[in-house]
């Protein structure tokens, strides 16, 4: 991944930068070839402006002057001057003289402006047709108008550019870029083809859709513009390197990487190997003497020697088992010494259960005093407010607000009356033994709703509905007491109540030997914010007294809560 990364950067940079220098390397070849072309211009320019000053000279004149700027400047292949009615008046070598050339496009352009055409074939003199091949020769056609002082044309100065020239020229600013550098060249003409390049590009059309990368072989710089001024030729100039010297250093570069990473990776494989084989053979050596600790073959382990992790391992586990022996070694004391008090504390423990039955109930009584006397207290000092808010502000107040703050009064007087009258119901009562446990559950249910506007559900097995002894009576006071929970922190919307057989086997503390027949299951579940059973929280003793309830009924207790998830009381006891 290494090699692969630094690769990829150094591909792209060397990319990246082979293309820009491209770039500059097509601009500089189309500012060169643009710059001749312009000079070449610029001499027609000069021969026309000397034909119009010497206009009186003959016809033999002006052809020895057009030949001595072809003598000067060769690379014109061929001279000559019209009249404005296209007929060849003087020509390098005679060629094409006293024909009419009124119909070819350099003559039609000459007349306006200065010309530069595209790539064409035309018939030179002997003396300057190079030798003879399957191709005709080509040729850059150009003109400009001979122009009179008083801005009349009266013809015009053809030539055509040897196209030997121009390959030249090509060739030496070629060579002249970089002599170090693998590049190519691509000359396509106005109408996309190929007039310079390799032999299997000659001829072919070049257009945007053309592949000059050749499948990624070349890196390609491409530049399209005009040469030779405003009125140059629109040729393409395409400058190819070959991609795998390009991005030879790149390509050096990733087998650089991936050799020093293979070479790390392999060093740190070699030194990861032994130093594991040296910590876990120790570390097997320390299993095995566990081993036998733990099949009681040796009494202790033997401490590694070193200070390094598995040292301190084996002296830590040392140490604990050495401790752990000391404790067995003290429990087997213990166990005897208890085994001589159980059966004397066990009489003691029954006559005690029935004294803390009593007390149970005892304390089941006072509490229910203290909610009477809270709730009985707190709903008259809410009374005792609403009607000294009235008293003060009556005179503040119209008829129909005085009528909601004495509604409001009667609500509070009405809600604590209710509450007395339940609690003192209860403490009176034992309303359990008069109608069954499945009713109590539901008439409890009842005033809870009513109470707290929570909506409840309950469902009862018909058979256990009809419960009615002492055991029922404590499932009542757990159930409320749950309720009072759900009521004062729970904020649930929904509490369910399920009275039913238990199937399968028991659930919580196997200690008290609960059977496997019939068996009573009570359940009490909402949807409220939950809580963490873990949690201590002092001056809270309701779950307490529920678990203590429980106890006095042989009853297996399970607690289920978390936070945002609701709470979940089950109660499970012998039918």
């Amino acid at each position: 991944m290494a090699a692969t990364l630094a690769a990829d950067i150094a591909e792209r940079r060397g990319r990246a930068d082979t293309e820009r220098l491209l770039s500059q390397f097509a601009t500089q070849i189309h500012h060169a070839l643009g710059m001749n072309l312009d000079t070449r211009r610029s001499i027609l320019q000069a021969t026309a402006a000397q034909i119009v000053a010497s206009s009186d000279r003959g016809n033999d004149a002006l052809r020895r002057h057009l030949e001595a700027v072809s003598v000067q400047f060769p690379e014109f292949a061929w001279l000559g001057v019209t009249d404005d009615r296209g007929r060849v008046v003087a020509a390098t070598g005679g060629t094409q003289q006293g024909e009419d050339v009124s119909e070819q496009l350099w003559f039609k352009q000459g007349l306006v402006r200065p010309f530069f055409g595209d790539v064409s074939t035309a018939l030179l003199v002997e003396s300057k047709r190079p030798p003879v091949t399957d191709q005709p020769p080509h040729f850059l056609d150009a003109a400009v108008p001979l122009t009179q002082i008083s801005g009349t044309t009266v013809g015009v100065v053809g030539a055509h550019l040897s196209w030997a020239w121009i390959m030249q020229l090509q060739a030496n600013l070629l060579h002249a870029l970089d002599s170090h550098r693998d590049l190519s060249l691509l000359l396509a003409g106005a109408d996309g083809t190929v007039l310079v390049g390799p032999s299997h590009w000659l001829g072919r059309k070049l257009d945007r859709s053309s592949e000059t990368t050749e499948d990624g072989t070349y890196l390609v710089s491409r530049r399209a513009a005009s040469l030779g001024g405003a009125w140059g030729v629109p040729w393409t100039i395409v400058v190819r390197q070959r991609a795998d010297s390009a991005l030879a250093l790149a390509r050096r570069t990733q087998r650089g990487v991936f050799l020093v990473v293979m070479l790390a990776g392999l060093l740190a494989a070699g030194s990861a190997v032994l130093v594991t084989r040296r910590l876990t053979r120790r570390l097997s050596t320390l299993a095995e003497d566990a081993q036998a600790v733990r099949r009681g073959e040796q009494p202790t382990l033997a401490q590694p020697s070193g200070s390094d992790e598995v040292s301190r391992i084996g002296t830590t586990l040392a140490e604990l088992v050495g401790h752990l022996q000391e404790e067995k070694q003290a429990l087997m004391t213990l166990n005897s010494d208890l085994d001589s008090r159980v059966a004397e504390r066990t009489a003691r423990i029954e006559r005690m259960a029935e004294e803390s039955r009593h007390a149970a109930v005892t304390r089941e009584r006072l509490r229910l005093a203290r909610e009477l006397h809270d709730t009985l207290a707190h709903s008259l000092m809410a009374l005792l407010t609403q009607i000294r808010v009235i008293r003060k502000l009556r005179h503040h107040f119209d008829a129909a607000e005085l009528d909601v703050e004495l509604g409001r009064a009667e609500e509070v007087a009405a809600s604590g009356l209710s509450e007395a009258r339940s609690a003192i119901v209860q403490m009176r009562h034992n309303g359990v033994r008069d109608v069954g446990l499945g009713a109590a559950l539901k008439e409890l249910l009842s005033r809870f709703g009513e109470r707290t506007g929570v909506a409840f559900k309950f469902r009862a097995d018909p058979v256990l509905a009809g419960l009615a002894d002492e055991r029922a009576e404590t499932v009542v006071r757990m159930v409320e007491e749950a309720l009072h929970n759900v009521e004062n922190h729970a904020q649930a919307k929904t509490v369910s109540v399920v009275l039913r057989r238990a199937e399968g086997p028991a659930v919580g503390d196997p200690s008290l030997g609960m059977n496997t027949g019939d068996r009573v299951l009570v359940e009490i579940f909402d949807d409220g914010v939950g809580f963490d059973p873990s949690f201590s929280r002092p001056g809270h003793y309701g779950l307490r007294g529920i678990e203590e309830q429980a106890a006095l009924i042989k009853a297996n207790l399970v607690l289920h809560s978390q936070p945002g998830q609701g709470t979940r009381i089950t109660l499970e006891f012998d039918l």
